[in-house]
């Protein structure tokens, strides 16, 4: 039920960091990046995975084709990492982008488009049995193709408005093309790529550290020695953690209560950046499965929900704020309101949407007090009040 399950969208980020905001307008060289992550990496693969215990601790090592303008406030600029630049057809099916020349693979090996093939064909066309989850946002490609060392090409079967923002995806690591020729599923259990740091060691529970990469092809990059990853998993010691300076930052951000408390600790010492963000929470139902195989089932327990009394009250006590569709309120690309309260579940008079709920249960034979398992993420933030919030609306 992904298009209906859109529960809270529009998180709230605090990015934490220990510098005076005065002494961030001039980079300062050296040191280490000490930062907080709720979870761990189930792999190292990050065609296959979707959690920030993977992107926050393996990312740094890797470089993409693409990546959005980090200076970009709305998110929907693209600019070139590995490419060094690109042109698009007239008909929009041919995307061809020259690469960076130079760029070395961690093993010191030189990276060239045969690489960039040879990753997106594993996130496209992956063979049986190797996962990717963002295989679907690429169905619009008919071919990847390397016609020398320094140009990628994509082939298109049909113009793709949202192409080129999805080959920005921070998940779309370039892997090295021997290494997954000899062996595809190599990167799920280790690390090389031509990222701005090196991979030293990940300690299962304990730690994840990477160390500057003398030869990143941008030169004076990265600023940092090397960074380290804390696996926290509770909300209270990743805030204790913080608060002890421990850990400079927790990248997915802290609760107003929790934010206030670090403001009213550490004083100068700490500065607060806040934005919307876009983070989807979704509800996966077995469709296959009775009363949810039933599409007035799954629209029913959606128009169950109130988001825009949720907003103001999650908002209080979870890293979530904004009612929004599925791009980051404010933005370009984002749903107006008025076009999001037409939508099954975002309408501002619940009663009337209970109701209409109520009447497709019936409709679809499903009995009073019919009961289901929830099963939530083991992460605290923000999936405990979020699932919370799920089982008391559904109650209701």
């Amino acid at each position: 039920m992904r298009r209906y399950a859109g529960t809270l969208a529009g998180l709230l980020a605090v990015a934490l960091l220990a510098l005076p905001a005065a002494a961030q307008d001039k980079p300062r060289l050296g040191g280490e990046l000490i930062f907080a992550v709720p979870s761990q990496p189930p792999s190292y693969d990050g065609h296959q995975e979707e959690t920030f215990g993977l992107i926050h601790p393996v990312a740094p090592h890797y470089s993409t084709l693409l990546r959005v303008d980090p200076f970009d406030k709305t998110g929907t600029k693209p600019v070139g990492d590995l490419a060094e630049s690109w042109t698009i057809s007239k008909d929009g099916l041919v995307y061809t982008f020259k690469i960076r020349k130079g760029v070395k693979f961690h093993d010191g090996g030189e990276l060239t488009a045969k690489d960039v093939k040879a990753s997106y064909d594993k996130i496209i066309f992956p063979p049986a049995g190797v996962k990717s989850l963002r295989k679907a946002a690429y169905a619009a490609v008919a071919a990847v193709e390397a016609p020398d060392a320094s140009t990628a090409r994509f082939k298109l079967k049909w113009p793709e408005s949202s192409f080129l923002l999805n080959l920005a995806s921070p998940w779309n690591f370039i892997y090295k093309a021997d290494i997954l020729a000899k062996d595809i599923r190599w990167y799920e259990k280790n690390v090389m790529g031509t990222g701005p740091f090196k991979f030293v060691e990940h300690v299962k529970g304990s730690h994840w550290v990477g160390k500057k990469n003398p030869d990143y092809w941008d030169k004076g990059k990265p600023y940092l020695d090397g960074y380290r990853a804390l696996f926290i998993s509770s909300s209270s010691a990743q805030v204790a953690a913080v608060r002890g300076e421990r850990a400079h930052i927790q990248f997915r951000g802290f609760t107003p209560a929790d934010r206030d408390s670090l403001v009213a600790a550490l004083g100068p010492k700490i500065a607060v950046q806040e934005s919307a963000w876009d983070c989807a929470l979704m509800v996966a139902m077995h469709h296959e499965k009775k009363p949810f195989d039933d599409k007035r089932v799954r629209r029913a327990l959606t128009l169950a929900l109130d988001r825009w009394e949720a907003s103001k009250n999650l908002s209080k006590i979870a890293i979530v704020r904004d009612v929004a569709g599925i791009q980051v309120p404010g933005t370009p690309y984002a749903t107006p309101p008025e076009e999001l309260k037409k939508l099954a579940g975002y309408g501002p008079d619940i009663n009337a949407s209970r109701a209409e709920a109520k009447r497709l249960l019936k409709e679809a034979g499903v009995p009073e007090g019919f009961s289901f398992t929830f099963k939530n993420r083991g992460i605290p933030q923000p999936y405990e009040p979020i699932g919370i919030w799920l089982i008391d609306q559904w109650k209701q």
